[in-house]
């Protein structure tokens, strides 16, 4: 199956950078393409986005990691969070990667801990949505 990201939807995933990778020149900021529009992120803001198709988790991996954490708090996925609470960034966990702090529809916040936390008997039960 294949998925497709969603542009402009930012990961807590990676690996960590080196600050030589992120030097950029004057003309690379200047740079009128590299500029995000305000009419184009609040449309991607308003865009009630929905998923293709869903399947459940077979193995355990990162990503199946930060799904279990958003769908604890009762939210699909990293999107549907950002869409729902109007935030920009999720707060994650620098040395994993792994969420950290979500905050629930009723307010309340749940706090993760750095290490995994999806037990191998709760891999299947993670839904995995293809937009």
């Amino acid at each position: 199956m294949v998925s497709q990201e969603v542009p402009g939807l930012s990961r807590c995933l990676g690996e960590a950078h080196t600050s030589d990778e992120f030097s950029t020149s004057c003309d690379e900021v200047l740079n009128p393409s590299n500029v995000i529009k305000p009419e184009a992120s609040a449309v991607m803001a308003k865009a009630d986005l929905k998923p293709k198709s869903i399947r459940h988790a077979k193995n355990w991996s990162d990503e199946v990691e930060n799904l279990y954490r958003f769908q604890q708090a009762g939210y699909r996925d990293e999107f549907e969070y950002k869409q729902v609470k109007q935030v920009d960034t999720v707060e994650c966990w620098p040395e994993t990667g792994f969420v950290k702090k979500l905050q629930r529809r009723d307010n309340t916040y749940y706090y993760y801990n750095k290490q995994r936390e999806c037990e191998d008997k709760e891999v299947h039960k993670v839904k995995v949505y293809v937009y």
